[in-house]
């Protein structure tokens, strides 16, 4: 037998027989702070983002400018139900989902410029 094995073969005993609960919990601490700290990061940010788009979409009234998710900006004419009509251009009027408003014109300027 090798005289390198028989000493890594008795750590490797030991630390199976010997962990017990406390190495259980010290194996699983790192996956636990590595999903607290994603949660923190991306995942609360984002909730608040969607949160404020559907504040954003149920408040829209006539008169304001926005953008929608294909890039027409527009101001709004009416509000029906689900529905928006946005006046793109004189003359130009066209029905769009509410669930396409983006965020109003002036916001998607100013996040640009800050990053």
């Amino acid at each position: 037998m090798n005289p390198i094995s028989i000493p890594s073969m008795a750590l490797a005993l030991q630390a199976a027989s010997g962990g017990g609960l406390l190495g259980a919990l010290t194996g699983l601490a790192p996956m636990l702070l590595i999903f607290v700290i994603f949660y923190v990061v991306l995942m609360l940010p984002m909730q608040r983002q969607r949160k404020a788009l559907q504040q954003l979409i149920e408040n829209l009234k006539k008169g304001d400018k926005v953008i929608t998710t294909g890039g027409l900006y527009g101001e709004v004419t009416a509000v029906e139900g689900a529905t928006v009509l946005l006046r793109i251009a004189d003359n130009v009027r066209v029905r769009v989902a509410k669930s396409a408003i983006s965020g109003f014109e002036g916001e998607s300027d100013k996040g640009s410029q800050s990053s």
